[in-house]
């Protein structure tokens, strides 16, 4: 591990190392802000942090209360005290939105709280395999009155509108009233970032307005509107009581209420089960938000709570069946990776309009915004896992292109588009230009990602559809703002590539390489169709005016782009300045100084050598056919030692390539640093939010880093190895129409197609062919 970076300390697992689950056994509320993310559910839209159904009463500052919707936000002026042209104008946060998940349990006047009275036993388990957060209490009153609450939570992956809740409630010890108050609470409001950008918004104060509301027996609707954006949102309930009697409805504000209250007597058992709903304007017309609520409800209440839990498991049984990555002997390992793949999953928009934010929709940290963070690290875990869940994060990126073409206007660009580097609806939203607006590679990334799904799905019907325009499009922002030194190399000046802490420098080897490759694959493109698809390539050329000689220009600037090399020390360097500048003192920075971006000036940082994350290694994964294997290890080790990784994309890009130039301890240490980022909250962070880049960085680590995965030129290459501390591994892929299993185990690796015809790849060089006839090979270690 680099001796000057901090130290990733060892630790404790909090809970029990099971495979398909997490499970507490005890309430603490030190730990219950954390817990909320970490037992968090959600399915792409809508995100329920893990606070119990009955509420929290816990010390200031250990919850979150939060329900987040993926792509709903506010919008608000970005206030500058000094303006320039150019600087993004208008902020959008994701928006913490009514809770529609509180239950109100009352045994005659005491409130059922688990933080009063004496809780006997208690466990609480997410189980990734059944997307259920069950919960079973067994809690006696201050006044000695004793139940059992046992609940189930889910929020359906079928329907994105949807999340049910069945709340048990059994008398233990006593004959009295027991009351139940079902809650549509919209008088919530947003965390405040304070000091640190990472954690949420800068707004204060309640962001929706209502106006309107509508209750009957068992049913509750909030109807508000956003002051700015001007989206109208309807949050639903419909609640059911075991017990044959109607509710009393009450409203206090935004807070509607249905009530129960009946006789029990001991080992009397009653049941109220809710459904509740999120329909915005976002989605559809205002006018239709209410009667679709409706609907959704009534359907879900005549399925019932059983039939929706089978629909879940069914779900998640098909998921698993084509994404599960099997891992034997290290048991923390492989929960970490379930528990990642998982969250994964319930973060990420599947509707073509949204993304997956770096929190997912587990808490409001990053406001919600969408970066980088999708194309080039977590898009490969659903382009191999769920090809069809990527094709859709690449549709989101299409409905952005407009915007993307207007911020390429504005940042002086006569023609192309410039995608935003962080934003939920399309515009810039990054206040600070010099990490935001000037990391450019953005471009390169996202047509980095459609060169990678044209490579494992060749869909010819989104290329000539989206992909080809967006390629080409944001290729002439190269030649827009790169031009031709004295020496005759093409530069590209004044950009800020992957590694936060440089900023605004000239010729960014990560960013050059991979405009490099853009380029190239622009041209391409517009080759290929002009020759196979003419009619199709007129249109798109047409619409966006392309220019004939536009793909020879594109050609030139890529085979002339300057690619920083230090030839004394036969490194890449990371731009034109960073190798001159004065190291940074690790030696003497104590360790409660990080990450740096929250202790030091942005300009102290900058004139020193060090990196927040992977820049230049990134770049030997992505373009692993451009490097030697000597050059990845020489420029492994030259910015392993001025690398800080203050981000959590960093760690499992230095695993890969540590585990593919032979430094086996080291990729071993990084890839357990990713894995079990969240679980064991190694950023002290986690209570806001999960780290959805790290957790697809976990899958990169066993796909890309000790399976040695590759796509070159469209071949899919493996050169597989087996961490002295596993027994075996197991993965599976999908690739040009088939599914393949790769089973790495001590010596040996087997290959074998579950679907599909044929499959042709290469074993560490030696070519392998699966066909249906003989749709399993094993080949020895190289």
């Amino acid at each position: 591990m680099n001796r000057f970076s901090k130290e990733f300390a060892v630790q404790e697992h909090t809970y029990p190392l099971e495979a398909w689950c997490i499970r507490e056994t005890s309430f603490d509320t030190d730990s219950h802000f954390l817990d909320e993310t970490l037992f968090a559910l959600g399915n792409g839209y809508i995100g329920l942090r893990g606070t119990g159904e009955e509420g929290y009463s816990g010390p200031a500052g250990t919850s979150l209360d939060g329900t987040y919707l993926n792509g709903f936000y506010e919008s608000e002026p970005i206030q500058y005290p000094e303006a320039a042209y150019g600087l993004a104008k208008v902020n959008q946060f994701m928006l913490n939105v009514p809770n529609a998940k509180g239950i109100e349990l009352w045994l005659d006047d005491e409130r059922f709280d688990p933080l009063t009275g004496t809780v006997q036993n208690y466990e609480r388990v997410l189980d990734f395999r059944t997307g259920l957060l069950t919960r079973v209490i067994e809690w006696t009153s201050p006044q000695g009155r004793s139940v059992r609450v046992q609940s189930r939570r889910l929020v359906s992956f079928e329907n994105k509108h949807l999340f049910a809740i069945e709340f048990a409630v059994t008398s233990l010890n006593f004959d009295g009233r027991m009351r139940f108050v079902s809650a549509l609470d919209g008088a919530v409001k947003n965390l405040e970032a304070g000091d640190d950008p990472r954690v949420g918004s800068a707004i204060s104060g309640p962001t929706l307005h209502m106006i309107d509301s509508e209750q009957a027996d068992g049913f509750s609707a909030l109807v508000q509107k956003t002051h700015n954006s001007g989206f109208t949102l309807v949050s639903a309930t419909e609640t059911v009581l075991s017990a044959d009697l109607p509710a009393v409805t009450v409203q206090d504000g935004q807070r509607l209420t249905q009530t129960w209250e009946l006789a029990v007597n001991a080992g009397q058992s009653l049941t109220l089960t809710k459904y509740g709903s999120y329909y915005s304007s976002r989605d559809y017309e205002a006018k239709e938000l209410m009667w679709r609520s409706k609907d959704t409800l009534a359907s879900a209440r005549a399925a019932g709570f059983d039939e929706l839990r089978m629909a879940q498991e069914q779900y998640l049984a098909d998921f698993w069946q084509q994404a599960d990555v099997q891992i034997a002997g290290d048991d923390a390992l492989q929960q970490g990776m379930h528990f990642n793949q998982f969250h994964l999953l319930q973060s990420v928009g599947r509707d073509g309009k949204t993304n997956i934010s770096a929190k997912g929709v587990t808490g409001e940290g990053y406001e919600g915004h969408y970066f980088w963070d999708t194309e080039i690290y977590i898009f490969p875990f659903f382009l191999y896992s769920k090809p069809e869940i990527a094709r859709k994060l690449l549709e989101y990126r299409y409905a952005g292109l407009p915007k993307a073409r207007e911020r390429a206007r504005q940042m002086s660009h006569d023609k192309g588009a410039l995608y935003p580097w962080r934003t939920i609806a399309g515009e810039e939203c990054s206040a600070y230009f010099p990490a935001g607006t000037a990391q450019y590679h953005i471009n390169a990334d996202i047509a980095y990602s459609i060169k990678t799904y044209m490579e494992a799905t060749d869909d010819q019907e989104y290329l000539v559809k989206a992909g080809a325009e967006i390629v080409m499009e944001t290729a002439r922002i190269w030649t827009g703002i790169g031009s031709y030194d004295r020496e005759g190399r093409f530069c590209i000046n004044q950009v800020t590539g992957p590694d936060e802490y440089t900023a605004l420098v000239n010729n960014n080897y990560y960013t050059n390489a991979m405009a490099q490759m853009h380029l190239n694959f622009a041209a391409s493109i517009a080759e290929q169709l002009q020759a196979q698809e003419p009619t199709e390539f007129a249109r798109i050329a047409a619409a966006m005016a392309l220019d004939a000689n536009e793909p020879a220009a594109w050609r030139r600037a890529a085979s002339l782009m300057n690619l920083p090399y230090d030839d004394a020390l036969q490194i890449h360097a990371q731009d034109d300045s960073f190798l001159s500048k004065k190291v940074w003192d690790f030696a003497n920075t104590p360790k409660e100084n990080y990450p740096l971006l929250l202790n030091y000036h942005p300009m102290v940082i900058y004139r020193h050598q060090v990196c927040k994350q992977a820049d230049v290694v990134l770049a030997a994964l992505l373009l692993s056919d451009q490097f030697s294997l000597d050059d990845k290890r020489r420029d492994f080790d030259y910015y392993e030692a001025v690398t800080t990784h203050d981000s959590s994309l960093s760690t499992c890009i230095f695993s890969i390539i540590a585990a593919e130039v032979g430094y086996e301890d080291k990729a071993y240490d990084y890839f357990m640093e990713t894995a079990r980022l969240d679980l064991d909250d190694t950023h002290g962070n986690t209570h806001y939010g999960v780290h959805t880049a790290a957790m697809a960085g976990t899958w990169m680590g066993v796909a890309y880093g000790f399976a040695g995965m590759r796509v070159v030129g469209g071949e899919l290459h493996f050169a597989p190895k087996l961490p002295k501390q596993w027994q075996h591994y197991t993965f599976k892929i999908h690739f040009r129409g088939a599914l393949l299993e790769v089973h790495v185990q001590p010596g040996q690796v087997e290959y074998r197609l579950l679907q599909g015809e044929v499959l042709d790849f290469t074993h560490g060089g030696e070519a392998v062919a699966l066909t249906l006839s003989q749709p399993k090979q094993s080949r020895s270690f190289v």
